[in-house]
């Protein structure tokens, strides 16, 4: 029995005889670029910021639900594992807004020549780490502190 997927790689050259085509090369042939890489990591921060979100939307849950709801929830992100699941969904969002907003660069015409991506994607790289960074540093600095006026709170009472 032949594979029917070869007939879809029948061509005809110019002067009119038939040709097979080549198939398309796969990732085994392409070299890795650092423009690759950032373009499937877009799509792989997109679904791990909609996981995210869903998570999300349990934390919203727990606060309507009530106190005792809440104070799971708080469990969760409130260890240095959930800490950790918290800051990568936030470096996730913002490469992936980072990368939201190269795709439309690129789509308005511009930055698309191989010399600007090449320029382009560290730059995306350092904006990402940077932004991430401060935005991390500043939740989880703002969580710390209100840690310890409760703890100071509670000591006082």
């Amino acid at each position: 029995m032949q594979d029917i997927r070869k007939a879809l790689y029948v061509g005809t050259r110019s002067d009119g005889r038939l040709i097979q085509r080549p198939m398309s090369p796969h990732l085994q042939i392409y070299r890795y670029r650092l423009s690759m890489v950032l373009s499937i990591s877009n799509r792989l921060t997109g679904v791990a910021a909609t996981g995210g979100a869903a998570l999300g939307v349990f934390w919203l849950g727990a606060a309507a639900k009530g106190p005792k709801a809440f104070a799971t929830a708080r469990k969760v992100t409130g260890n240095p594992a959930g800490q950790l699941l918290l800051v990568g969904w936030l470096a996730s969002v913002v490469y992936h807004t980072v990368g939201g907003i190269r795709h439309l660069i690129w789509d308005s015409g511009k930055r698309y020549d191989k010399e600007e991506l090449n320029k382009d994607g560290p730059v995306a790289v350092g904006v990402t780490a940077g932004v991430s960074t401060v935005l991390a540093a500043g939740l989880l600095g703002v969580a710390a502190k209100r840690a310890r006026a409760l703890a100071k709170a509670g000591k006082a009472s």
